[in-house]
């Protein structure tokens, strides 16, 4: 019976979240448009009625105001507009919520219910449009297959909107990355928050950079593997190096770093500089948690020094006075 409830508990949570996925706004303009179908049905006789029904006087206003009357004329048609948006918006939006229980719950299928939820507000742009435009009277049969149609499509640019579709399904289904991953395309690092079925949406230090799916091209994908933390210091030349080294190796393993997933590693020296010998130490972390090992390892090797009497340089400057003879 606890397991059962448990079950019920969880189910409910996981109900919310995914209402939570939804868009505010969009509960908001499903609400208002529920409203108003609501109360066309209940008006219905008034809207709706025959031309020869007293009642409705929309098909016979007599405001004495000829603009007036005419506008009335059209409210049955606006109604009827309202009422197959506000159908098509719960469907597309249980369809959406549905996607949301099958494929959200891994990072894997936040991706492709990203994708999905991308083509349904693309379908659902495309099928309000035809629908509206044939409550109105408009032909849409031949409005879609008519040569001229397809035409002023593809002259507004549909070869680019293929190529970025085409792109975007490649994206996801070759698994090149997925929503959560820190990625860098063209010089701009970010977390992607979103695939879309054109768009792809990276987000870093509170902006947003926007990508098309087709202009996508040699992807660094920093997540799928843990990433290299690494930090420098330098040591004084009057310092003997195998003595630092022995302090080193003594102590490293001491260390420890909030969020590395392996020890910090001692790799020797990195470079002679111009003050003073530059030692390299390293370990890993994942991407997401890159800067703040970085600061953890830069402060814990720096108190190991500090701790142990191993000097670090700093800039110095040195006269010399030559024979002034």
């Amino acid at each position: 019976m606890s397991k059962f409830k448990d079950g019920i508990k969880q189910d409910t949570e996981n109900l919310k979240r995914k209402v939570k996925a939804i868009k505010p706004s969009r509960w908001i303009i499903l609400s208002i448009l529920l409203v108003v179908t609501v109360l066309s049905y209940v008006f219905y006789g008034y809207i709706f009625g025959e031309t020869t029904d007293k009642n409705a006087w929309c098909h016979t206003p007599n405001t004495g105001v000829a603009l007036l009357d005419q506008v009335c004329t059209y409210v049955p048609d606006v109604v009827k507009c309202i009422q197959s948006v506000t159908i098509l918006l719960i469907i597309v939006t249980a369809l959406s919520l549905i996607a949301y229980k099958i494929f959200g719950n891994t990072q894997r299928g936040t991706t492709i219910y990203s994708l999905i939820k991308s083509l349904l507000n693309w379908v659902t742009a495309l099928v309000t449009i035809v629908l509206i435009l044939a409550i109105f009277g408009v032909d849409t049969t031949a409005l879609i297959t008519g040569a001229g149609v397809v035409t002023l499509v593809i002259g507004l640019g549909m070869q680019s909107l293929i190529a970025d579709i085409v792109a975007g399904l490649f994206i996801v289904f070759e698994n090149s990355f997925n929503v959560g991953d820190i990625i860098t395309v063209d010089g701009f690092r970010g977390e992607v928050v979103e695939i879309g079925i054109r768009t792809t949406k990276l987000k870093a230090a509170g902006n947003v950079k926007i990508f098309n799916n087709n202009a996508i091209q040699g992807v660094l994908n920093q997540s799928l593997e843990p990433s290299l933390v690494k930090t420098l210091i330098d040591v004084e030349y009057g310092e003997k190096l195998p003595e630092v080294e022995r302090i080193i190796k003594q102590h490293v393993g001491d260390l420890k770093i909030a969020g590395a997933v392996d020890a910090v590693s001692y790799d020797g020296v990195a470079s002679l500089g111009a003050s003073g010998v530059t030692l390299q130490f390293t370990c890993h972390c994942n991407e997401p948690d890159i800067f703040a090992v970085s600061r953890e390892l830069n402060a814990a090797v720096k108190n190991m020094f500090d701790e142990n009497g191993i000097g670090i340089p700093f800039p110095q400057i040195v006269v010399h006075n030559g024979d002034k003879k």
